[in-house]
């Protein structure tokens, strides 16, 4: 269930762009308000004289803490413990220069550190061999021009990300229009990942080193980094050979389509759709399948997959003190899973400068074709996963949020002019629960 809190940390690092805005939003924070073009410095007194230096815009800081428990790990074959806490750490640097033209260039830097320990992760060696922890890194890298005179902007993107059993580069181009007359923007992102997986079998899977005598009653293990180990009966390593596990590509390319639209000074639209094909190595060889004849072998997927994910915002403003945040997405693919989400995000602003959101979101989905239970495949079936990510389930997620962006700073601290605490509980009916704390700190 990795990809789930990751989804849901994801979602606690953009959590603090849920800025509190007044009925017509605030132009620092939202996309339908249009920035109005700086004039040339020449003729401007120094009261309105935009700087052309590079100088730091804004910092971003958000720490969470996740941690889930269920019984179907998918490395033990769709039953076992999913028990995974992971401790995230991300850092986002916003530089801003103007360049001759008067045309803003914005640079955003980021660097994510996130350390997690999965409990199913030692059974990757029936033996229990494996690291039950790993550490990611993600760095990230994006430009962007806004040219103010005809409302379009146009930006390049670069990540990574790296862990002990992946290796993943990424790339995109962006672009966006605002109508003639400013209430609407149309957005086009292309996106591609590159990726390396490691394969990283299970234990019954690897053969022994043929150039090594192995002691009666020993044991072999292959550890997470690759290593293969030979136990004796007293728990003893007596051998330990280093090897450099084989990588496989995985490809994922995405079209991304947006429209927002100011319909009225209380109501804001988006339209959102995406195109996403992945190619390669689609499955993960740790993860085991045992077949209805009670043998097991490693998950086995398609080497291609297609996904259209559209959806609808809708932001409206209830007067000063409440805005009502929905959002809608239908989601297929050609592996015959369908999904829907709904979410509600009500931010109530209790003071002028401290507010609370509460929020709520549904899903649900469909089984993969390919998808069965522990020891429900056939062993003539040509594809095969007892990960849960494809079974059907529903699922909610719910929680609250406190910001606070007094005009003094953050416990009267200047530069700290933004501080938001999120907490968020998720279920879903496949016994999966989860917990994540988040906290957001918007520096300037």
């Amino acid at each position: 269930m990795k990809k789930i809190f990751l989804s849901v940390i994801g979602f606690a690092l953009i959590c603090r762009q849920h800025a509190f805005a007044q009925i017509k939003p605030d132009t620092s924070k939202s996309a339908f308000v249009w920035h109005k073009a700086p004039q040339d410095p020449a003729t401007q007194d120094t009261e309105s004289y935009v700087s052309r230096r590079l100088r730091i815009d804004e910092i971003d800081f958000v720490s969470s803490y996740y941690t889930q428990n269920g019984d179907h790990s998918p490395v033990t074959g769709g039953i076992g413990t999913e028990k995974v806490t992971d401790f995230s750490n991300g850092l986002n640097l916003n530089l801003v220069w103007y360049n001759p033209a008067l045309n803003k260039n914005t640079l955003n830097v980021g660097f994510g550190f996130d350390h997690h320990s999965s409990a199913s992760a030692a059974y990757v060696a029936l033996n229990g061999g494996a690291n039950p922890s790993g550490t990611r890194i993600y760095p990230s890298l994006d430009w962007t021009v806004e040219n103010s005179k005809n409302g379009s902007s146009f930006g390049i993107g670069a990540y990574y990300s790296g862990e002990y059993n992946y290796k993943s580069k990424g790339a995109d181009i962006h672009w966006s229009k605002k109508t003639n007359d400013k209430n609407g923007e149309f957005g086009v992102k292309l996106q591609g990942y590159f990726d390396q997986v490691t394969l990283i079998y299970p234990s019954e899977f690897v053969p022994a080193p043929t150039f090594t005598v192995i002691p009666p009653g020993s044991t072999v293990i292959t550890t997470a980094s690759g290593n293969t180990q030979i136990v004796n009966t007293a728990g003893q390593v007596i051998s330990n050979s280093k090897s450099t596990l084989p990588t496989s590509p995985r490809t994922t390319l995405t079209a991304s389509f947006s429209y927002t639209q100011q319909l009225s000074s209380r109501l804001q639209v988006m339209l959102l759709g995406d195109v996403v094909t992945q190619s390669g190595y689609l499955s993960l060889p740790f993860h085991r399948v045992y077949f209805s004849n009670g043998k097991d072998t490693i998950e086995k997927l398609p080497s291609s997959r297609f996904k259209l994910p559209v959806g609808l915002r809708l932001n409206y403003f209830v007067g000063d003190n409440i805005i009502i945040r929905t959002y809608y997405r239908y989601y297929t693919d050609n592996w015959g899973s369908k999904s829907n989400t709904a979410s509600l995000e009500v931010p109530v602003k209790i003071t002028p400068f401290f507010s609370i959101s509460p929020f709520y979101r549904y899903y649900n989905q469909t089984a993969a074709k390919y998808f069965a239970p522990y020891e429900q495949h056939s062993p003539t079936d040509q594809y095969y996963t007892s990960n849960y990510e494809y079974a059907k389930f529903e699922a909610g997620y719910y929680g609250i949020g406190f910001r606070m962006a007094p005009p003094t700073g953050v416990f009267g601290w200047q530069g700290l002019h933004e501080m938001e605490i999120r907490y968020g509980h998720y279920t879903q009916t496949t016994n999966l629960v989860s917990d994540v704390v988040s906290l957001s700190l918007g520096f300037k």
